[in-house]
């Protein structure tokens, strides 16, 4: 039986995200016909945007209520998007928008979600996927039966989709708006200022810091702030993403000091997440197994430690440089200031 491949996306303001994109590339990459659904406050410039897709169908859910993050808008666009394309498949970006409300989707369609998607492969009338369990450390093939099946997939997985604008005519689907479907009231959006924004999921360069940046330096003396300014500045030249080994997060709890600008969301491996940036540098770890298979996803990975016998340099990373971290990123961020002005 021929799979209805429909991908799904948010039309944000400033278009569709690199995320998105990975994901309309995965829906191509599956064998049926492919159709493509979008829901936000404008959708026709993102449509456009996509035209070249080779979709058959473009179909949208518009209007003001559909521009913000909420369970019971989202759940019912994409439910009526679902049922207008009968999609036996459901592609679409592991987004904390999608994540919360497609799952919920599946039951109404009386089907199946899996989230966090790794990998897709498409042979005949086989439908494979890939999930990672017990943190990234063993790998799993999926199939299933049931349909429609939600796919959700998470970032740098597959390659974005490029191609060519093309105008489109979008199919809009009208949802009645209820009270109930509007009882959660989006009120705003609160951010940190660029300066302080230390996770950035888009960034090239993934920068983890160790415990060793709050240990006693060759001096004998405690150099935090030192520190903290050495690392703040080259995040905010080098616009890297922030990442941390769980024991220097772990030191605010036993009292000891700290980074200010460090929390758990910034940890990396172990209990933490597993970033798939470009390009990885660590400072002052170690490189233990829990670290490592955190990095596992990174495509070039670097360290800085002074210690040549560190788990770093059995293997773990591409390339070891053997120095004070202090010193070299005092140099770094000598030449990133020259760079940028």
């Amino acid at each position: 039986m021929a799979e209805t491949i429909l991908f799904l996306g948010h039309a944000e303001a400033d278009g569709l995200s690199r995320i998105t994109l990975e994901a309309l590339g995965a829906a191509k990459s599956v064998a049926g016909e492919l159709a493509v659904g979008l829901v936000g406050r404008e959708t026709q410039h993102a449509a456009e945007s996509i035209g070249g897709c080779g979709a058959s169908r473009f179909l949208a859910v518009t209007g003001e209520p559909f521009g913000v993050p909420r369970y019971a808008t989202d759940c019912a666009a994409a439910e009526a998007i679902c049922r207008a394309t009968g999609a036996t498949i459901v592609i679409a970006p592991h987004t904390s928008r999608w994540s919360r409300s497609l799952p919920g989707v599946a039951q109404r369609l009386v089907g199946k979600a899996d989230t966090h998607i790794t990998g897709i492969t498409s042979t005949g009338n086989s439908l494979r996927v890939a999930r990672w369990f017990y943190r990234q450390r063993l790998e799993a093939w999926l199939e299933r039966a049931q349909r429609p099946w939600i796919l959700l997939l998470d970032s740098g997985c597959c390659a974005a989709w490029q191609g060519d604008p093309a105008p489109v005519t979008l199919e809009n689907i009208d949802i009645k708006i209820t009270p109930a479907l509007v009882r959660t009231t989006v009120t705003g959006k609160q951010a940190p200022q660029s300066e302080q924004q230390t996770i950035r999921p888009d960034a090239r360069l993934l920068f983890v810091a160790g415990a060793g940046w709050t240990k006693k330096q060759k001096d004998g003396e405690l150099h935090v702030d030192q520190a903290a300014e050495l690392i703040s500045r080259f995040l905010e030249v080098s616009q890297a993403s922030l990442g941390s080994s769980k024991s220097l997060v772990d030191l605010s709890g036993e009292g000891h000091a700290v980074l200010p600008f460090l929390s758990h969301l910034n940890q990396v491996g172990q209990t933490g997440s597993t970033p798939r940036h470009p390009k990885g540098l660590a400072t002052c770890c170690h490189g233990e197994e829990p670290h490592v298979v955190g990095w596992r996803f990174i495509q070039e990975r670097r360290a800085v430690n002074l210690d040549p016998n560190c788990g770093w340099a059995r293997g773990k990373a591409d390339v070891l440089y053997v120095a004070d971290a202090f010193e070299v990123m005092t140099h770094v961020n000598a030449l990133l200031k020259d760079k940028r002005s």
